[in-house]
């Protein structure tokens, strides 16, 4: 018997011939023991809200999402262990009835513990990685066994679990750093791309605790966030009003204009949404931007309606070699638009992280990077699909690093070059934890070296 598992935006289906929602730890052991009546690859699932195959499999899915307690708040250590399949949302709501939160509360609530723990992750208004505050991982591994990572234990052992992205097992259960609730400000910066200077972005980055920039035309609209004292009274409103922008306004209106719009008249309409985009944020920085509190930042995609779920791309740059890039995808998208006739129909989005080497897969291990991410709310799949690669090869060139779960047509050559020794080393350490390949699915497959 086999199952069809969609991910987050429909774009990805895999039909495993088992589909499994363990509720103990010795139900994946089970599992993981039994290769003849759960057969291989055996992927474990968080949410799906991966762009890439990394959970597909002809084999066997355990979906950990009946795995999501919380299994203790410990104000002393100022640390949360839950199950893997508590979503973030849901974690940090937890918190907040405390007046806690999360390190880093990433826009992508429906991320995981187990996914946020294990997989690189993307966030710049907190200024990382979720999986640099995992100070705990214990997982189940391929033979069965149990097995666990720490911060009191070798420190390359947890920069490798962090980047396993369920290689070596299935993660079940994770302790992550937590904090006092913080209210935060977000105020914004317009600036016209071709007047931008280095000086300029450096001054920027500089002066944020966190940063994206949202590219709508040729303006970038850089978001900076910094402490404030308290959310203002105005912040649970601007708040809800960013989380309808993202789970539902941004998307559909773009893919509404591509449905619709006669031929005639499409670029006239796209060009005045992107507008109107830019008019906020010129807006927004004219009365000072906002507050909230920093969960607050966080969305729940978990009912939005298809019509207004959109996918994207991840690729980081050095920092002093963004600006320099972002110019550069411009004209490579203009040149695009003019071959082809496809160009995204939401902003791009930029998110600034520094240097960090808290895992061995970590895009910002070298140094502080800035990425480009282009999201689109998708009508003609194979003209995103046929962008995303041409984009690859433009972002590859460039030495750019993707995400195994965030970067759609991702390729060994691209991983190989990216990471260098990190993934000679990484492969040769994953090959070694599952020497049958029993959690290597044909994607990961063909991404791990020799």
């Amino acid at each position: 018997m086999t199952h069809d598992v969609v991910n987050y935006d429909g774009g990805l289906t895999t039909t495993p011939q088992q589909l499994i929602y363990p509720k103990t730890v010795e139900d994946i052991q089970n599992v993981l023991r039994d290769a003849d009546r759960f057969p291989g690859p055996v992927r474990a699932m968080g949410s799906y809200h991966s762009l890439t195959p990394c959970v597909s499999t002809e084999g066997t899915i355990v979906n950990m999402s009946h795995m999501n307690r919380i299994l203790g708040i410990d104000l002393a250590t100022m640390t949360l262990t839950a199950q893997s399949g508590l979503q973030i949302y849901d974690a940090a709501a937890t918190l907040r009835r405390l007046n806690l939160q999360l390190i880093t509360n990433v826009e992508i609530g429906n991320m995981t513990l187990g996914a946020a723990a294990c997989c690189q992750s993307k966030d710049g208004l907190d200024g990382g990685e979720v999986n640099a505050h995992v100070t705990k991982i214990k997982w189940v591994l391929p033979s069965g066994e149990l097995a666990e990572a720490s911060e009191t234990g070798p420190p390359a052992l947890l920069r490798l679990v962090r980047s396993s992205y369920g290689l070596c097992g299935v993660v079940y259960e994770v302790t992550f750093r937590i904090k006092p609730l913080e209210a935060i400000r977000f105020t914004y910066i317009p600036r016209r791309v071709e007047e931008l200077t280095q000086d300029e972005v450096d001054a920027i980055i500089d002066s944020a605790e966190g940063l994206v920039c949202w590219t709508v035309g040729k303006t970038a609209n850089f978001q900076v966030r910094s402490h404030a004292v308290r959310a203002g009274a105005l912040g649970t409103v601007a708040a809800a009003i960013r989380r309808r922008l993202w789970n539902h306004t941004e998307a559909h209106a773009g893919r509404l204009i591509d449905l619709c719009a006669p031929k005639s008249l499409h670029d006239p309409l796209q060009n005045a949404w992107f507008f109107g985009s830019r008019t906020v944020f010129s807006t927004l920085r004219l009365f000072g931007g906002f507050t909230l509190e920093n969960p607050d930042k966080i969305v729940d995609y978990r009912s939005t309606p298809p019509s207004c779920k959109y996918a994207f791309t991840f690729w980081a740059f050095p920092r002093a070699q963004w600006l320099a890039t972002l110019k550069e995808y411009l004209t490579f998208a203009d040149q695009h638009f003019n071959k082809y006739g496809f160009r995204c129909n939401m902003a791009l989005g930029s998110y600034f992280i520094r240097q960090h080497r808290s895992s061995l897969l970590s895009y910002a291990y070298d140094g502080d990077v800035f990425s480009i991410d282009p999201i689109h709310a998708y009508t003609d799949r194979p003209a995103w699909d046929h962008f995303l690669q041409e984009f690859n090869a433009f972002a590859h060139e460039r030495g750019g690093i993707p995400l195994l779960n965030q970067s759609p047509f991702v390729e060994k050559k691209h991983v190989e070059k990216a990471f260098g020794e990190r993934w000679r080393e990484f492969s040769h350490w994953v090959k070694n934890q599952d020497p049958t390949g029993r959690m290597q699915n044909p994607f990961f497959a063909e991404l791990l070296s020799g």
